[in-house]
């Protein structure tokens, strides 16, 4: 079985994992009733996601049966997208791809959005339901 290749996060893409962490974290911590669990859960998303990434490349490598992009994309907006980022990284994976970077970074947008509004007191998707 291949080695996978690996590449040191640079500092600046380090420093980029550490802002965009602070919101949601923050949001789990602080606006959310039971954050061990949250925050357990989006931990083990983020586990299962460099897997499922470093996994996909080593498929890749043997140019063996590969995982969907979907697949990808669901774990990524089901909690992973931290464990993705750092898996594109680290394996230079889908990186290059302009549509897949597209639909991450909408995830996790989508993430930082959800993340403020709850710190602000969930002014725009407190209502929802009402």
């Amino acid at each position: 079985m291949p080695s996978l290749p690996t590449s040191p996060l640079t500092p600046r893409q380090w420093g980029l994992f550490a802002a965009l962490l602070v919101p949601p974290v923050l949001t789990l911590v602080l606006a959310t009733p039971r954050p061990w669990v949250a925050v357990s859960y989006f931990l083990t998303m983020s586990v299962a996601s460099y897997g499922l990434y470093a996994y996909d490349k080593q498929r890749a490598q043997t140019g063996k049966w590969r995982i969907p992009e979907s697949r990808l994309h669901l774990f990524s907006l089901l909690g992973g997208w931290p464990g993705a980022y750092l898996a594109q990284r680290r394996f230079r994976h889908k990186t290059a791809k302009t549509l897949f970077q597209a639909v991450f970074w909408i995830i996790v947008a989508g993430y930082q959005l959800v993340s403020v509004d709850g710190l602000l007191g969930w002014p725009l998707l407190g209502g929802v339901g009402k």
